[in-house]
């Protein structure tokens, strides 16, 4: 099921994103916006997982180095009879964890050191379980994709706004440009879209 809400996801956002395109720039832009998406849609799949850690400052851990907790995610994978995933710590004082990645083969973990400190064990085992759920279900999966494309989203509405302040819309023409109201259009449209 969650396979078809991510193929249905996908698709949503690349037509929203072609029609960003469009605005921009007619045919052309719908064109150069359709390569983009589909771009940003293999980039997504295979990476999502890698940027989601980097952009936390994530730390992958070993049993020697943080026993409990990677003593934890093993034992419950074990439980659920799923795959181990990799194990992250990320160094902030916020209590927050999440799961990261495409299937239960290629999975993360992720917890910062200020939700380790301040749950007790039973608690941090109740939110890591909760965790792997995500994974075991492939909500992670569209979790970092949809963030990956809306990111994509946002940022276009951002530059048809700043077009749309400087004048540079296309006005109708063969190519069927949606000028300077569909570029304003989009560009309201789009940061809402992305949200």
């Amino acid at each position: 099921m969650n396979q078809i809400k991510t193929t249905l996801l996908l698709t949503m956002l690349t037509v929203l994103l072609v029609a960003m395109g469009g605005a921009i720039g007619g045919k052309s832009g719908m064109i150069i916006a359709f390569l983009i998406a589909g771009g940003m849609n293999f980039f997504a799949y295979w990476n999502s997982d890698k940027i989601v850690l980097k952009m936390y400052k994530a730390r992958e851990v070993t049993r020697a180095e943080s026993p409990d907790f990677y003593g934890i995610v093993e034992n419950l994978a074990r439980k659920a009879n799923m795959p181990m995933p990799k194990v992250y710590v990320i160094p902030s004082d916020s209590p927050n964890a999440f799961a990261t990645g495409r299937n239960p083969e290629h999975a993360a973990v992720a917890a910062t050191t200020g939700i380790m400190r301040i749950l007790s064990r039973e608690e941090l085992e109740g939110v890591m379980a909760h965790e792997l759920t995500h994974v075991m279900n492939r909500d992670t999966l569209i979790s970092t994709i949809a963030a990956t494309i809306a990111g994509a989203i946002g940022m276009l509405g951002n530059m048809l706004q700043w077009a749309a302040i400087f004048g540079m819309g296309r006005g109708d023409d063969e190519e069927g440009g949606g000028g300077i109201f569909g570029a304003l259009a989009m560009a309201i449209i789009a940061p809402i879209a992305a949200m």
